[in-house]
């Protein structure tokens, strides 16, 4: 039995593999900015968990008899979700906009079982601080590339842990792929943790 990651994520992977779990990765190929439209109304909870399922679901056929993730992970700030800033621009705006806030981190996941008939799908939200940065060390940050892909711009096991004052809830989430969401999801599949260890 395996776990195929329907994602790219190089920290969803890294998670993973540091869990003794060598993934398939296969990312999904969906339309992430027309279903968030498509949903303008929506909770924000609501938007991450469709997302997730949307990847999860577009893969898993392809995977019947494996375990298939799919997650979504974006920055809850005053309200607003907050996705990839892309651009050193919007990643700089976007930390001068959060630096000494608290914001939650919320990753959706979908679960899908072998055979697909049973399926978890929730998400995790964990509480982060930001620092006080400095306009300098945003700057150097967004240069640096590695903000301008992840939910938040920040990373939490790299050059950003550096400008995150503290966290509340699970780490793991925090990093990509919530490890105690997707454990109480195998034990409802009737899986082991062990099951899926390399």
């Amino acid at each position: 039995m395996r776990i195929v990651l329907a994602s790219a994520s190089p920290s969803r992977r890294f998670i993973l593999e540091s869990a003794g779990v060598d993934p398939i990765i296969h990312p999904a190929n969906i339309d992430e900015d027309a279903l968030i439209a498509s949903l303008n109304d929506a909770p924000p909870r609501e938007v991450i968990l469709a997302l997730c399922a949307a990847k999860a679901e577009a893969v898993a056929a392809q995977y019947p008899d494996d375990i298939v993730i799919g997650c979504d992970s974006m920055l809850l700030l005053n309200g607003t979700l907050q996705g990839k800033p892309h651009t050193i621009d919007a990643t700089i705006n976007r930390w001068k906009a959060q630096r000494s806030k608290t914001a939650d981190l919320i990753t959706g996941h979908c679960i899908v079982a072998p055979g697909g008939k049973q399926r978890v799908l929730d998400a995790a939200s964990t509480s982060i601080t930001f620092g006080d940065v400095s306009d300098a060390d945003i700057d150097a940050y967004a240069r640096s590339g590695e903000p301008l892909e992840c939910a938040g711009a920040f990373t939490l096991e790299a050059l950003g842990g550096w400008f995150i004052d503290r966290i509340n809830g699970d780490p793991s989430n925090v990093i990509g792929l919530s490890l105690p969401l997707v454990r109480r999801a195998l034990y409802s599949f009737g899986i082991d943790v062990a099951d899926v260890w390399r």
